[in-house]
């Protein structure tokens, strides 16, 4: 099917276009009512991401609401370790929590990885539907968490500021840390190839505790994964999102991906200089900057666009949107975006 905006793949190909394409990383969420309405008609988080219908509902919602240029389908990067054999809950308030850990090569042998990908066909199809349901207005972006952060909460059991168990690991049994990146790997690869043939057009792995690490232990237990995920998908457009691994920009400007997400701690003009002309950047509003008032929005959005200039980019936040965020504010962002990047 023609897409009848598409933006942000030319954008992500290095292709001229119009304007700055924009979206919100967790754009289909919290900030929104008519989310939270569809939220509270089923028991909980798990329970919406995994009904096809109602996921694919408030992936388009943002589109309709907000005037995005691309959706992002709903969903969580901690499908994969559940379908690998490792099931977490969503507590309320404080977020996912895995009963069992992994501890041992044991544990990872058990792991199902060769059909483990199998496991998530409600993902595919509420990718499906929502295609269907986006008749060609925008593309639909699918997405997984990188290796390393999937191992952070296997490892971990939960979130944490320092991950020190899953960093141990690291230290202390870094053949075991190796097996079982390589077991995520490996799902991964085949869990983001079944989303691009559902439809998706474009995927983006998402290293959320890439800034824990060392540039070394970041080399070493995270990067080499990515890049093989990148060397692999081969049938869409790769973003590479690394929270806080500024130090890894010289390493993703090599990969075979075509975007490279930047947060707000990332300077555009510096992070450009080091990845060269041949990458896509995103990004990278500091999500706070949508609590200021309207005009303060519009001038740092301004800002933000003059920094990364009119080629190769696509705008978006440093990282997700927050949940108490004012919808009218995300209007605001996306609008200006829209008004100061016409050409």
């Amino acid at each position: 099917m023609q897409l009848k905006n598409d933006l942000l793949l030319r954008a992500a190909r290095g292709e001229k276009t119009e304007r700055t394409p924009v979206w919100l990383m967790r754009q289909a969420g919290r900030i929104l009512p008519e989310y939270r309405a569809v939220r509270n008609s089923v028991s909980g988080f798990k329970e919406l991401a995994e009904t096809p219908e109602l996921a694919a509902e408030v992936t388009i919602q943002p589109v309709d609401i907000l005037g995005v240029d691309a959706a992002i389908i709903f969903s969580d990067i901690l499908v994969v370790p559940e379908a690998m054999g490792l099931p977490y809950e969503m507590i309320e308030q404080r977020g996912p929590l895995f009963p069992k850990t992994i501890q041992s090569q044991a544990d990872v042998d058990a792991l199902r990885s060769a059909d483990a990908h199998l496991e998530l066909e409600y993902v595919y199809e509420a990718i499906r539907i929502t295609k269907k349901n986006l008749n060609g207005r925008v593309p639909l972006l699918g997405f997984a968490g990188a290796p390393w952060t999937i191992l952070a909460y296997m490892v971990e059991g939960h979130g944490s500021k320092t991950f020190s168990k899953a960093k141990k690991m690291l230290y202390a049994e870094p053949e075991l840390a190796h097996s079982l990146l390589q077991k995520i790997t490996d799902t991964t690869i085949k869990y983001l190839k079944t989303q691009i043939a559902a439809g998706a057009n474009l995927v983006q792995l998402f290293d959320s505790w890439a800034g824990i690490l060392s540039p070394a232990q970041y080399q070493e237990f995270s990067a080499r994964y990515i890049a093989q995920i990148c060397d692999a998908i081969t049938e869409a457009p790769v973003t590479i999102f690394a929270k806080g691994a500024f130090f890894a920009l010289s390493d993703f400007a090599k990969y075979n991906c075509d975007v490279i997400g930047l947060d707000w701690n990332m300077d555009a003009t510096t992070s450009r200089q080091i990845i060269g002309s041949g990458k896509t950047l995103q990004g990278n509003l500091d999500p706070c900057a949508l609590y200021g008032s309207f005009d303060t929005i519009r001038t740092e959005t301004k800002k933000m666009l003059d920094a990364f200039g009119p080629e190769r980019h696509i705008a978006n936040l440093g990282h997700g949107v927050y949940p108490d965020t004012d919808p009218e504010k995300v209007r605001c962002f996306i609008d200006a975006v829209k008004e100061f990047s016409s050409r």
